[in-house]
């Protein structure tokens, strides 16, 4: 299969950066192709901006709200600055809101569109970050929020304009996407609910509802209160997800001592 890996901490000397070697030497021996996103390393930028609001200008936008009398006045608003508001209103003179609608659709930013290129390539992905406040890290958030945009990552039908989730339609087709997760708190304290409303978010919300068939999240748990012997068990773990990411469950092996 072919991988794009996202890996999400600062910190090359990391735990987390060991799990990446890990489930990349994984991939490799598996015989899966692979390619890295590394977001600190290259300085994505995860700050949702005036310009990646151009993701909703898209075909599927309801005339309802193309044709609103106040359609234009509100890009115009929403551009910035007295200059860029000037520019834009001339930009927009002659054209009709839907011609509108088409010009600023085409106008992703390049940062975004370099990365869903990679993950159009992607036959399965996996993520590599550490869990902070029951969520991912900022960065990796952002790189959802910026790169899983509408119209790449999903749409809507009229009902899910009015706010329904069945109106919601799915656009990615990758066949897998894994999750590998290190933690500071162990796994009986996720098991008291915490870990099934992060699950509920990152892997039904996040993959699952944008198309992706196969969800699988694995928790390493109190990296830094366990002993180095289920530190290492870790590590083998990360290895055996990456080797066996095709299968509908990767062999893992139990770390000793994970159960918190």
């Amino acid at each position: 299969m072919r991988v794009l890996v996202v890996y999400a901490h600062p910190d090359p000397n990391s735990f987390c950066h060991a799990v990446l070697e890990k489930v990349t030497q994984g991939l490799r021996d598996g015989g899966h192709s692979y390619e890295v996103i590394d977001l600190h390393a290259t300085r994505f930028d995860p700050v949702f901006r005036r310009r990646d609001y151009n993701q909703f200008m898209h075909p599927t936008l309801p005339d309802e709200l193309v044709e609103l009398p106040d359609f234009k006045a509100a890009l115009v608003a929403r551009a910035g600055g007295p200059l860029r508001r000037l520019v834009a209103g001339q930009w927009m003179r002659g054209k009709s809101n839907r011609e509108v609608v088409e010009a600023l659709g085409k106008r992703t930013p390049r940062d975004v569109r370099a990365h869903q290129a990679k993950v159009a390539r992607a036959d399965g992905l996996v993520f590599v970050a550490p869990i902070y406040w029951m969520g991912l890290p900022a960065i990796l958030k952002g790189w959802f929020e910026r790169v899983f945009t509408y119209g790449f990552a999903y749409t809507l039908t009229p009902d899910g304009w009015q706010g329904h989730l069945e109106g919601r339609v799915p656009l990615l087709t990758q066949q897998k996407g894994l999750l590998i997760t290190p933690t500071f708190f162990t796994q009986a304290e996720y098991e008291k609910g915490w870990q099934q409303a992060v699950d509920t978010i990152l892997c039904d919300w996040s993959l699952h509802m944008a198309g992706v068939k196969q969800t699988e999240h694995v928790y390493l748990y109190a990296v830094s209160a366990v002993d180095q012997q289920t530190r290492l068990g870790y590590l083998d773990l990360a290895y055996h997800l990456g080797k066996g990411f095709s299968s509908s469950k990767a062999a893992q092996p139990a770390p000793a001592g994970a159960t918190g």
